[in-house]
């Protein structure tokens, strides 16, 4: 069903704030030097860590009957349920090897059926061999401990490897950094969860693997993005992932101003039948099954260039591929620099040069012919430590192309839609919640409440 509605203003139930030696208050990021940032528990009396034995889990058999109060289950579902530790892509694995009986009988298919009263016996199959070679890759590690690390990815560094793409990716430098699982992943969309997200359902067509990788960001796309360093840390996080309970928080530049200011786009997302690579927001299709459920909350955080542009804070409910890209063409104010989805250079050179000053006009031509990818960051991710419990809370700036841009439209006029930038989170959800707010050159950006 199509909506596009205004929403309360966003809150926030745990913060994982950031320090900086200068100032409790404003995190002062300059370029190159994001190891400044240090990452504090968000809570007074974190838990201590426990220790978890990785395990290998091959071998490992499960010999049940299903008990289902109604109706039936996927089959990769159902055992997934009863086997801790082990990831849903293994489960599949399992399956698709046969060695998975079902009321005696072979099962191969991911997606089969089954109710209460099945027999089922499934073994687990081996780990499947790495094919990502280990790379000297500079990372911008966030936060690590020895069961998940949370990276700061930057712009046009694909994430794993694919065709085309066989060397360079995240996961190369991952791989030479620590040791991580073997996650298999398989091409048979018709077989994927109908409430999967692409965005953490890794295929393709040659059953690539991709170690410890739990969810991606667009190649263009920079910011947060958590591995999990082993099995158990692997299929908690795809867990969370898959009932929405990860926290995620984007910003953008738009060409144009949203209306109204904040609302929730519920609209699926399919692909493009003119361009496939691209995807498409296409109202109704959803019982033809040309699409499937997409909805994404936004909110203006601020006008600039007298309505030539406007920062804008997205918060994901769904994670299909480009969701933020396909929606913001929906709203006609596609991403800055965003050239498959209608964000050109032509279109926002023409609503910018016109709004800002005669001084500024040069600089805004340059840096925006310099823009090359989406103006698209991933700037909060939150969620449950998978062996801790711990609610943690993670936040890193946007990179100089993203903030300098943001800066020049500032500085250029600018119209606040917000009457705070920076809130002090309630001291009822955080006994010892901070401000967490970025001042980046002349970029600044704050959640609120």
């Amino acid at each position: 069903m199509l909506s596009i509605s205004p929403v309360p203003s966003f809150s926030l139930t745990s913060v994982k704030y950031l320090r900086s030696p200068s100032s409790s208050s404003f995190i002062s990021f300059f370029p190159k030097l994001s190891r400044f940032v240090t990452a504090s528990s968000a809570t007074p009396n974190s838990k201590p860590e426990t220790t978890t034995t990785r395990v290998n889990n091959a071998g490992l058999k499960l010999d049940e009957t299903v008990s289902v109060s109604k109706g039936k289950i996927r089959l990769d579902s159902w055992i997934s349920s009863r086997v801790d530790g082990v990831s849903r892509a293994r489960v599949q694995s399992s399956i698709r090897q046969g060695l998975v009986i079902v009321n005696g009988q072979v099962v191969d298919k991911v997606s089969h059926n089954v109710k209460a009263g099945d027999e089922v016996h499934c073994t687990i199959s081996k780990l499947q061999p790495l094919r990502a070679e280990p790379e000297d890759i500079p990372l911008d590690i966030v936060y690590e401990d020895q069961h998940v690390l949370v990276v700061n990815k930057p712009p046009h560094m694909v994430v794993h490897p694919a065709p085309g793409n066989p060397k360079g990716t995240l996961v190369n430098g991952i791989l030479h950094h620590c040791s991580l699982p073997c996650v298999a992943a398989y091409s048979n969309q018709e077989e994927e969860d109908e409430d999967s997200d692409d965005e953490e359902t890794f295929s393709d067509d040659e059953g690539m693997i991709r170690p410890g990788i739990v969810h991606r960001l667009d190649k263009g796309t920079s910011g947060l993005l958590v591995v999990a360093k082993d099995e158990h840390s692997h299929a908690h996080l795809a867990e969370q992932f898959k009932l929405h309970t990860i926290e995620r928080v984007y910003i953008s530049l738009t060409c144009g101003v949203p209306s109204p200011s904040q609302g929730r786009i519920d609209v699926p997302i399919g692909r493009d039948s003119n361009n496939r690579i691209r995807m498409a927001a296409i109202p109704g299709s959803l019982s033809r099954g040309r699409a499937r459920h997409a909805a994404s909350r936004y909110k203006v955080v601020e006008t600039l260039a007298g309505g030539g542009s406007a920062l804008v804070e997205w918060r994901l409910e769904t994670g299909r591929t480009h969701q933020i890209r396909a929606h913001a063409k929906y709203m006609g104010v596609p991403l800055l620099g965003d050239e498959v989805y209608g964000g050109t250079k032509s279109m926002a050179l023409s609503l910018l040069q016109k709004r800002v000053s005669r001084s500024d006009q040069e600089e805004i031509i340059e840096l925006v012919s310099r823009m090359d990818r989406p103006c698209l960051h991933a700037i909060v991710l939150g969620f449950e430590h998978p062996c801790t419990g711990e609610i943690i809370k993670f936040s890193c700036p946007p990179p100089p192309d993203l903030a300098e841009i943001v800066g020049l439209l500032r500085r250029s006029g600018r119209e606040m839609v917000t009457t705070k930038l920076c809130v002090i989170f309630s001291l009822n959800l955080m006994p010892r919640a901070k401000l967490l707010c970025f001042h980046y050159r002349d970029f600044v950006y704050a959640e609120s409440s």
